[in-house]
């Protein structure tokens, strides 16, 4: 009903109902313990390693207590000598908690803030959390965002997947909506198609945002639009948050070069996992006082590069512990001289659901299928799909005045190099490659892991 309203109603209508929504989330979210939590993680900055290790071990034992007297899935499963002994807990999958959600949340669904996740690989995850949590969750992203001057009030243009528009709206090339009270203009997503870009760059000159959030993918769009057209964007946006996708070096790169600023990225996930940030010095450090971060192999053994599992200190709700992501990450032994005094990791591989598998070369991850668009020239945006296991289909989308036969044969034979010689490649050209329900956009949509993993 008030989806319809809104889609129904004159602008100015919909612009204070967009107000009227944050307002009350908002307050749940920087309400009750915010600003304690932002002054404590304020204060957090300037200790040792030694000492932020001590605060994880601290939080890791209050936190398996709670888990252990509060969580029916883990009461007959943990000896009672061994309750803050992460080791004796069993590792998790979101399949796992599908199942048997119920024996994981702790709190009165009625009671609790929330969250949906794995909107874009097709299964949905429904978790509770308490708003005390969802408290912390925002002071840890606020306080990193204000490491780079971000405070909430301050102008933001946010790329995100809510649903914003009308029919009206796309006659009159309108493509956002503006929270005027907080100083945010909603972008849509749905509608980053190369007729739209001058809208987008017109309006966000107009707007003037100190900060761009959201989607990189939508943003990434924008920039390519505008270094191709020789658009001159004003400086005067200071940095760049990107969220719920991977950031490749390419996507990075152009976003920067076209806005003229810096990209910063950030770690988290909508089922509670603990936080990893970007310093000023473009180094990733894990956030020890957000959670545990373990890093195992095939085996389950500790290892330099695998599958990242996590067990996160805000999530009393519908507690992480052990769960496996479904991401790869690298360690580091570098050091950083930016003050955090958290570990730096080398890089997040990108999800492993992010990937084309090869008979011949075994999987091909994210930033090498993004890689394949090396020395091309006219391809606005692709999409591999993997149905068979030795067969993709890439969709794409060319400019005719920059795409030619020369091009295709470049691509195809990047292709070539990273799937080998045996695998078929079926290439069809598209007008629109969709979006998924959420507003995100998937580069690979990979339809066989089952038969592989």
């Amino acid at each position: 009903m008030k989806e319809k309203i809104f889609r129904h109603s004159p602008l100015f209508i919909q612009n204070l109902m967009v107000t009227g929504y944050n307002l009350l989330e908002y307050r749940k979210r920087y309400g009750g313990n915010y600003k304690k939590y932002r002054k404590e993680l304020r204060e957090l900055q300037n200790l040792s390693l030694a000492e932020l290790k001590q605060i994880q071990e601290n939080e890791l034992q209050d936190f398996l207590n709670f888990v252990y007297k509060n969580a029916a899935y883990y009461k007959e499963l943990i000896p009672a000598d061994k309750i803050t002994d992460l080791t004796a807990y069993p590792i998790v999958s979101k399949e796992d908690f599908r199942k048997d959600i119920k024996s994981f949340i702790t709190i009165d669904p009625n009671e609790a803030i929330i969250s949906k996740t794995g909107g874009t690989t097709g299964k949905s995850l429904k978790v509770y959390y308490t708003y005390d949590d969802m408290q912390k969750r925002f002071a840890f992203l606020d306080d990193f965002r204000s490491r780079f001057g971000y405070e909430l009030g301050k102008k933001t243009a946010w790329f995100s997947g809510k649903t914003l528009l009308n029919e009206k709206d796309i006659q009159v090339n309108r493509f956002w909506k503006t929270d005027y009270w907080h100083k945010v203009k909603y972008y849509s997503t749905f509608h980053i198609k190369t007729e739209y870009m001058p809208y987008y760059i017109e309006n966000l000159k107009k707007f003037k945002p100190e900060y761009m959030v959201g989607f990189p993918s939508s943003m990434l769009e924008i920039a390519k639009y505008g270094l191709k057209n020789n658009i001159d964007f004003p400086k005067g946006i200071k940095a760049v948050f990107p969220t719920a996708e991977t950031v490749t070096d390419e996507t990075r790169r152009l976003i920067s070069e076209f806005f003229k600023t810096d990209v910063y990225d950030q770690y988290a996930s909508s089922e509670g996992a603990p936080f990893i940030f970007e310093c000023k010095n473009h180094k990733l450090h894990l956030e020890l006082q957000s959670g545990v971060f373990e890093v195992l192999d095939e085996q389950n053994q500790p290892t330099e590069s695998g599958r990242l599992v996590l067990t996160s200190f805000t999530t009393h709700g519908t507690p992480l512990v052990r769960y496996d992501i479904g991401d790869v990450l690298t360690l580091s032994d570098e050091s950083c001289n930016c003050g955090n005094q958290n570990p730096v990791i080398a890089r997040i591989e990108g999800r492993i659901d992010d990937y084309i598998y090869s008979p011949e070369n075994g999987k091909i991850n994210l930033g090498n299928v993004s890689n394949t668009l090396k020395n091309t020239d006219g391809i606005i945006k692709f999409q591999a799909i993997q149905d068979e296991l030795d067969k993709i289909t890439v969709l794409i989308e060319t400019d005719p005045k920059l795409y030619s036969d020369k091009i295709e044969g470049i691509f195809l034979q990047n292709w070539r190099e990273r799937v080998g010689e045996s695998m078929k490649i079926q290439l069809i050209k598209t007008d629109s490659i969709a979006h998924e329900a959420s507003g995100k956009f998937r580069i690979v949509k990979n339809n066989i892991k089952h038969l592989i993993d």
